[in-house]
């Protein structure tokens, strides 16, 4: 059994083909998209988050915001960028959010990939510490932001408060029992994932990641996971971890989906160099009829290490072309590979 939610990465441009002319169109439709993906039986709706582009970007009000017309549907983010962040202010509002949903919030986090711009964050106003990376900082703010989620008092009280305080050191309010067992973080290599799995957080893995072997992506992502399940159990955590892959799949039922999608059909791994002198691998896509799609989905190693598959969605061609392809891959896909 898998769990199978979608991930919206959120574009919009002024564009004839676009549904999601506009921010506006882009938020209230992913509330739409996620009400209605509850309503076919997905598992979960999560969005990227991204800075200075035409795409979703700040994710707490609209998480709230579906938490608050949805019922039984987790509620995610694949990933949010921790350099940009403030951590106890995060807190804040990732315990109002998942407050508002009856505790379905899924976090993604991560130390955070290329951007729009460059060293975005210095404009949020953060920078590393002497002698520390830009990553180095990301993990630092995860960390903390992870470890405040305890909920245990820090902050020395006013002994003249405008209100009274309860007896001893003060913790962040709202406090969301349970949130801390449901932030991942988002990995691109074998070291990150063992880090997170020592952390103690869940992992999303998505569909690229640094080219550690040559091997192909699907194989080296359950390798990575492998890892990571290796750390956790010898950290001696006390729950099972959650563990998501990200795919680019699409069921062709119909003469509009062979429009969009049969030129992907053949698809393979791609590589290429993610920042600096790093170079990537990057997951195929997948598009066929559904009983070539089943064969080809069951050759894919990660999926079978993992428990969560989210499928990445094509946003701008709305509400309705989307939940006819998430409804197609329920019925015709996912019993075939026994997800259901």
């Amino acid at each position: 059994m898998k769990k199978i939610g979608f991930l919206s990465f959120g574009h919009w441009a002024d564009h004839p083909a676009y549904t999601t002319k506009t921010a506006g169109d882009t938020l209230l439709q992913s509330i739409d998209l996620a009400v209605a993906a509850e309503e076919i039986g997905m598992d979960g709706a999560y969005f990227r988050v991204h800075h200075f582009a035409k795409q979703l970007a700040s994710p707490f009000p609209l998480l709230a915001a579906i938490g608050a017309k949805t019922t039984k549907i987790e509620i995610g983010t694949g990933v949010i960028d921790m350099r940009y962040e403030n951590p106890l202010y995060m807190v804040e509002d990732a315990g109002a959010a998942d407050l508002i949903s009856g505790g379905r919030l899924q976090l993604g986090i991560s130390r955070g990939s290329p951007e729009q711009v460059i060293e975005g964050w210095r404009y949020f106003g953060y920078e590393p510490a002497a002698g520390e990376s830009d990553a180095d900082m990301g993990r630092k703010k995860g960390l903390e932001f992870f470890e405040q989620l305890k909920g245990v008092g820090f902050a020395r009280p006013n002994p003249n408060p405008m209100f009274p305080n309860p007896p001893g050191l003060l913790r962040l309010e709202p406090f969301s029992p349970g949130l801390r067992e449901r932030i991942w973080w988002g990995s691109a290599s074998d070291a990150t994932a063992v880090w997170a799995g020592k952390a103690g957080m869940n992992l999303q893995s998505s569909t690229l990641k640094f080219d550690e072997s040559g091997k192909p992506f699907h194989i080296q992502q359950a390798e990575q996971i492998r890892l990571f399940k290796k750390a956790w159990k010898e950290a001696g955590h006390q729950r099972e971890p959650r563990i998501s892959v990200s795919r680019s799949i699409f069921a062709l039922v119909s003469d509009q989906d062979r429009y969009y999608f049969g030129h992907e059909a053949d698809r393979t791994d791609k590589t290429g160099i993610l920042e600096a002198d790093k170079r990537a691998i990057f997951g195929r896509s997948y598009a066929a009829e559904p009983d070539q799609l089943i064969k080809e989905l069951a050759e894919d190693e990660a999926i079978r290490e993992a428990d969560t598959v989210l499928l990445t969605i094509p946003n701008t061609l709305g509400v309705d072309y989307n939940v006819r392809q998430l409804s197609a891959l329920l019925k015709y896909v996912a019993p075939g590979l026994g997800w259901r």
